[in-house]
């Protein structure tokens, strides 16, 4: 790959996070387009968090928010994030390389005409009538593949399974309202343990290991809406370096331009 790339990654969680990773580290200039208030929950590690709080520092890479495009200077040696939730900014940028990772499972308005190359993270996308590629996302055998003619396996609504756990390891939120958090991420956490209280009623981890993420205090929340989550494996770095998942899934990105024809 040519470096000196634009990419603009719609999305900044955790997941998009890894592909902007390996984008950067390729020698791509990055543009990451956020909403206002980002529901992202692993906020150690997603280049979202930057909306909150101007910037952050993931493992050697630097993330900054802008206010605008006329302060996106193009410049490789840090990632810009912008908050842009309908996508403005792409047809004036005219970038290069173009991948939704907004993981809204469905597609939100990316068109394969909007870049060069253009990627569908996970499912919501159909290959090549929308997107150029789409990236599979749950975890097992197929995690991180690249496909060219299809869709990746539909959302179950049941998180991968680390250790013997699925959806033991999620917090919700017991009721519309604010997250007050009582624990931080990367503290330990046992079973019955209370993580945070939203509106007064306490949220509790059903399992013990560390808590990997939990979503920022200023964003108001539904009842029902996926708050943080537990780490059964119990290891206090995995909360503050980018997921073996999200590399995967960068893998299949980075594989998708290389291999495009329409480049």
């Amino acid at each position: 790959m040519e470096t000196g790339k634009l990419a603009i990654v719609r999305g900044g969680g955790d997941l998009a996070t890894g592909i902007i990773y390996r984008l950067w580290k390729v020698g791509c200039s990055v543009l990451s387009l956020e909403i206002p208030a980002p529901l992202v929950v692993r906020r150690t590690v997603s280049v979202a968090s930057a909306v909150f709080d101007g910037e952050i520092t993931i493992e050697d890479m630097k993330a900054v928010r802008i206010g605008s495009l006329k302060d996106f200077p193009c410049d490789p040696s840090r990632i810009y994030v912008l908050v842009d939730p309908e996508g403005r900014s792409i047809s004036e940028l005219k970038p290069d390389i173009l991948v939704d990772a907004i993981m809204a499972k469905r597609n939100l308005g990316t068109k394969k005409d909007m870049a060069p190359v253009v990627i569908g993270i996970g499912p919501g996308f159909s290959a090549p009538e929308e997107v150029d590629a789409v990236i599979e996302t749950k975890r097992g055998h197929y995690l991180g593949r690249v496909i060219r003619n299809g869709s990746a396996i539909p959302n179950t609504g049941v998180p991968g399974l680390i250790k013997g756990y699925t959806v033991e390891r999620l917090l919700r939120s017991p009721c519309e309202g604010h997250v007050v958090p009582v624990k931080t991420i990367g503290d330990s956490v046992m079973p019955g343990d209370v993580v945070a209280h939203v509106e007064g009623v306490p949220v509790c981890s059903e399992i013990e290991g560390i808590l990997r993420g939990l979503i920022h205090p200023t964003v108001r929340v539904n009842k029902g809406f996926k708050i943080g989550d537990i780490d059964p494996r119990g290891e206090r770095e995995h909360c503050f370096s980018i997921t073996d998942k999200s590399l995967a899934i960068a893998g299949g990105v980075l594989e998708a331009i290389m291999s495009s024809t329409k480049k």
